[in-house]
């Protein structure tokens, strides 16, 4: 039976065991040593502006390692995962993109 209220299924893992949640997204990130390249794809290959370390836009240019990082995490224990959401508030990306 599938749990389709989050509130629920988290209470009931918290007492089934320990539940750990993943770490510094930021710092994972930081060792792959990315450039300017790296955060650009097809779609943004032309944008003016500079967006090495905008993170959020790993997860549509370099989904392959977000999701290296992300089982990074749950092999080493985590059962929460956090988003790679660094800049999701409203006035965030547009920021950065404009």
């Amino acid at each position: 039976m599938i749990e389709r209220n989050s509130s629920e299924c988290l209470l009931k893992k918290l007492d089934e065991e320990i539940v750990l949640l993943d770490g510094a997204m930021g710092t994972m990130i930081q060792q792959h040593k990315l450039e300017e390249k790296d955060f650009r794809n097809e779609a943004l290959a032309d944008h003016p502006n500079p967006l090495q370390g905008n993170n959020d836009l790993l997860s549509i240019t370099r989904p392959e390692m977000i999701e290296q990082i992300h089982t990074d995490y749950l092999e080493a224990g985590a059962r929460i995962l956090g988003t790679n959401t660094f800049n999701d508030l409203p006035e965030g990306l547009p920021m950065l993109l404009n």
